[in-house]
């Protein structure tokens, strides 16, 4: 039984807990262990975990969601890497949890606008994100391969 989920920093240690999620919900786009660690890793971004704790004596916490944004200090434009939740806490606000979090830290980098690329064909996606402020502000015909799916361009923030 799930009693809380919890929001922490991710390190390189949780990259293997990632890759189990990124792998299967991304499947063919997946990023690959060295790059996902290379993200997570970098000063520039900022990773998010979503643990779930339960109340299953000894029971550990296990890697249910996670998110990262690259925000280089200074540079006043921060892009949402990735994020996913596994299917079972989907529906629950944790993705929108998750988002909420990155936001806030790239308003802590003073980040004046934040883009990401979504699916064309992920209207949940579409629609929390445009829940959150963001855009559509154009889209990349075919860029999701080898499905050739349209990648759909947001940006939440001000013009420079």
């Amino acid at each position: 039984m799930i009693d809380s989920i919890v929001l922490r920093q991710a390190t390189t240690d949780d990259v293997p807990a990632i890759m189990d999620i990124e792998t299967p919900v991304f499947a063919g786009e997946a990023w690959s262990m060295e790059a996902m660690a290379r993200d997570v890793g970098d000063r520039n971004c900022f990773y998010l975990v979503a643990e779930a704790h339960t109340d299953v004596l000894g029971g550990e916490p296990s890697v249910v969601g996670y998110a990262g944004l690259l925000a280089p200090r200074g540079s006043g434009d921060g892009d949402i890497q990735t994020i996913a939740v596994l299917p079972e806490f989907r529906s629950s606000g944790l993705g929108r949890r998750l988002m909420t979090a990155l936001l806030d830290e790239a308003e802590a980098r003073d980040a004046k606008r934040v883009f990401l690329e979504v699916r064309a064909d992920n209207p949940h996606a579409i629609a929390l994100y445009a829940s959150l402020g963001f855009e559509e502000i154009a889209v990349r015909p075919g860029y999701y391969q080898p499905e050739g799916i349209d990648a759909v361009i947001m940006k939440k923030g001000a013009d420079l």
